[in-house]
Formats: structure tokens, sequence, C-alpha cells
């Protein structure tokens, strides 16, 4: 009785992580088979050659080369300089936005006092809260849109691509947030 209680207990647990992942989508050349890629290497993207202004999400490099590169290494892919397969790159776009939120409004409950006189003392009549209706407002919201994106090192034809969105919290995009947001990804993937 106590193990099935446990065991109940666990897979509602799995359950319930695995329904509040976040969706993500994956687009893919299905003329090209990836089993036959074996090697491949980050690239940087910029406007221009040129450029050489720091871009906002750079904080995140590390943290999403190795969370690909572990997703990679399950894939027997591993990183090469030299002569690539496959040309990875990445991208990450933060949306400032607004969401509309409602909450609950109750009266103040009070208690009343009135003389009695026939009993000729005071009594008190409780009233409690009341529903009276909904407030609602608006909060300012942070979305983080993570894209993976590989080419073919030979023909430079983009063969696999995949994104997901995530809700960032009050502390921002954290190394935890990206792997959960790599994960889902190429978990996407070997659905």
């Amino acid at each position: 009785m106590k193990k099935s209680a446990i065991i109940m207990s666990l897979l509602a647990g799995c359950l319930f992580s695995f329904s509040c992942s976040t969706p993500a989508y994956v687009e893919k050349d299905n003329s090209v088979d990836l089993s036959s890629y074996k090697t491949y290497m980050w690239v940087n993207t910029r406007a221009s050659e040129n450029d050489e202004s720091k871009r906002a999400t750079e904080y995140a490099d590390i943290s999403i080369h190795n969370a690909v590169s572990a997703e990679l290494a399950k894939w027997g892919w591993r990183e090469s300089t030299d002569d690539p397969d496959v040309l990875i790159s990445y991208d990450v776009l933060v949306e400032r936005g607004t969401e509309t939120q409602s909450e609950s409004v109750y009266s103040q409950p009070f208690t009343r006092y009135y003389y009695n006189p026939y009993r000729r003392r005071w009594s008190t009549v409780y009233y409690p809260s009341r529903f009276i209706g909904y407030r609602e407002y608006e909060t300012p919201v942070r979305d983080a849109t993570v894209t993976i994106t590989m080419f073919d090192a030979n023909t430079d034809k983009k063969v696999w691509q995949g994104w997901t969105t995530e809700r960032l919290s009050s502390t921002g995009f954290n190394d935890l947030d990206i792997k959960q947001s790599v994960r889902n990804i190429f978990k996407e993937e070997n659905k």
C-alpha cells in the first residue's frame, strides 16, 4: 500500500512536470538526413562584417553553447573547428509586453452594534465580507524566444531550426531557463 502511494505520487509529479513545459517547434529539411552529420561548429551572426558591437544576449553564450553541446552529444555529434559538417548559430529575442490580470475584490467585514430595549443590553451583528467583483490591472511581462539554427557547411543551406518561447521571471533569463528551453527544443526533434 505504501509503495503504491509513493509510485503514484512520483508518476503524478512526472506528469505535472511534463505538462508544464513550454511548447517547442522544429522545422527541418526532409531531404537531408541528419544522422549523416557528425561534427559541428558554432558561428556568430552579425549585421555586417565590420559590426564589432556587443550583443544584448552575449551573457547567454556559454549557457546556450553548453546546453546545445550536451544535447548534440546525445546525437553522437562532436564540436570541430576543422571542416565541420554543420554550422550552428543561435538567437535570443526578448520581447516586453503587458498582460491583463484580474483578482477578486471583497467588501470589508464589519460588526454593527445595536441596543435591545427589551433585554436592556447591547448586541452585535457580524456582517462577513462579500464578493463585489473583479479588479483588472496590467502587469509588465518579458518573453524570451530562443532559436537554434543549423546550416549545412558545404551548401550553406538551412537544414534544421528549432525555437521555443519562455516567460521570464523577474530575475531574468538564468542558466536553468536556458537549459530547459534547449532541452524542450531537442525533445521536440526526438518525437
